[in-house]
């Protein structure tokens, strides 16, 4: 059902994206009257789900079936397209690039027509994205746990002790600037930062910093570079678990698993993963029995107690208990927005996301970056497991910033190539000629596809392990 959940999501969003960008080169080539000849939602080799030109609508829409732009849906769910006469596109359609020019084709068209045209997708896409988060702050207004309210500070990982991070510390700023709010945006701050300013024990001191951390292995590395310090209270407990059969209720707070002392909830699920690992090199049945044999250490109203309990190794070692949220730990600062506030703040928060985007690409050239990149399981994954809408209008927002910039890269095959094209044919006052467009079109369908596949790839190692 929770797989359900995500696919849907992700179909409905990646639609309405493809839709409108496409919708952006549609509206600019109507508007130089350029032909459209296909205007599609997915891709349709060999066959398609659903067209305007089928027989069947013809029948029931005659003056429908009559325009000149064939409207359909593809049967492989990988984006969209508009076929735009007299253009080397993604349908290599070089046949009708030898027939004379023709007034309505986009080749006909000034330089400056044909840019705005292929501008038009990533666009509409930018504008859509500053458009919901204008519409989020202003319906929602924003939410946020402040880095001042975070009282019992963070939990730092190895490669942080060795930096002068000390567990407990409670971030303020980085390179004299106030870190407001804890976000995935503090990872990126912190690997850039010369030096961080936390509180340790009422007292303000700088831990100097290289300036050049990892993004990547610092989110990645287990446990993470920095993460709330989350002591292991329990929120609640599966019914008919371990835990509950066990007498562990509500409030309760963990302090040992295993022998091994757990002031945080990472360190309770270092230490059970510790537990799994050790039983998968046990010889004998007995030492098996005697590993998933646990010992847990809590405390119930201020009393110690203790609980020996049998952990199943097939569900590795789950107790059976949730931990608490941030928002639970802390109370979230809320702020609302007026219509006419909420406009600069989202086109500011929108202008924010795009940024840091952008700055993380750096990494997809690096080994690290390369295991990162994902498919459509990948996408997926960042939807709720429940229909949210709130959270959904921001993913696809997120989606719709990405989709713009990566469609903006000079790459051929993408509107950034044709747009690098037409930016030199206006400087140069002539056209790249149709043969080096041909090549450069297929070079970028090879690099696309060769992504592509990297990201199926990725996608299926992850599932697999």
């Amino acid at each position: 059902m929770i797989v359900l959940i995500k696919a849907l999501q992700l179909i409905l969003s990646l639609s309405i994206l493809v839709v409108l960008h496409e919708g952006g080169h549609f509206l600019f080539a109507k508007l130089f009257r350029v032909r459209v000849e296909k205007f599609f939602l997915f891709f349709d080799p060999w066959f398609h789900l659903f067209s305007t030109k089928d027989k069947w609508f013809v029948r029931l829409f005659p003056r429908a079936g009559r325009t000149e732009t064939q409207y359909g849906v593809g049967w492989l769910p990988f984006g969209g397209y508009v076929k735009i006469s007299g253009m080397i596109d993604e349908s290599m359609d070089t046949e009708q690039m030898r027939q004379p020019v023709q007034p309505y084709e986009f080749r006909a068209k000034p330089a400056w027509q044909r840019l705005l045209i292929m501008i038009g997708g990533v666009l509409v896409n930018f504008l859509l994205a500053l458009f919901i988060y204008i519409m989020i702050l202003f319906a929602c207004g924003e939410q946020y746990i402040s880095m001042r309210d975070m009282s019992l500070g963070f939990r730092f990982n190895e490669q942080a002790h060795s930096l002068g991070f000390v567990d407990g510390d409670q971030i303020l700023a980085a390179d004299g600037c106030d870190i407001v709010r804890w976000e995935g945006d503090v990872y990126r701050t912190l690997s850039t930062a010369q030096y961080v300013t936390v509180l340790r024990q009422g007292q303000s001191v700088n831990v100097n910093m290289p300036g050049n951390l990892n993004l990547i292995e610092m989110i990645q590395s287990t446990p993470p570079f920095v993460e709330p310090f989350m002591p292991c209270v329990i929120d609640s407990v599966l019914p008919g678990s371990p835990a509950e059969i066990g007498g562990l209720r509500s409030g309760d707070k963990l302090i040992a698993f295993a022998g091994e002392s757990t002031p945080t909830w990472t360190d309770f699920d270092l230490v059970r993963n510790d537990c799994c690992e050790a039983l998968a090199s046990v010889v004998t049945r007995a030492d098996s029995i005697l590993l998933q044999t646990v010992v847990i250490s809590y405390v119930v109203n201020g009393t110690s107690d203790t609980l020996t309990t049998t952990l199943n190794v097939s569900s590795d070692f789950k107790l059976g208990v949730f931990m608490q949220s941030l928002s639970e730990l802390y109370m979230p600062t809320h702020v609302d927005y007026g219509f006419f506030a909420a406009i600069p703040a989202g086109i500011r928060y929108g202008i924010d996301v795009l940024s840091g985007y952008v700055s993380d690409l750096r990494y997809l050239f690096t080994s690290d970056g390369a295991r990162s990149v994902g498919s459509f399981i990948t996408i997926g994954s960042i939807f709720p497991s429940t229909w949210d809408w709130l959270i959904f209008w921001e993913t696809t927002a997120f989606l719709s910033l990405m989709l713009a910039f990566m469609n903006i890269l000079p790459i051929p095959a993408l509107d950034g190539g044709h747009v690098i094209f037409l930016i030199a044919e206006i400087i140069l006052r002539r056209p790249p000629g149709e043969k080096f467009m041909e090549r450069a079109q297929t070079v970028g369908m090879v690099l696309l596809i060769g992504l592509m596949l990297l990201a199926c790839y990725n996608d299926i190692v992850r599932f697999i392990l």
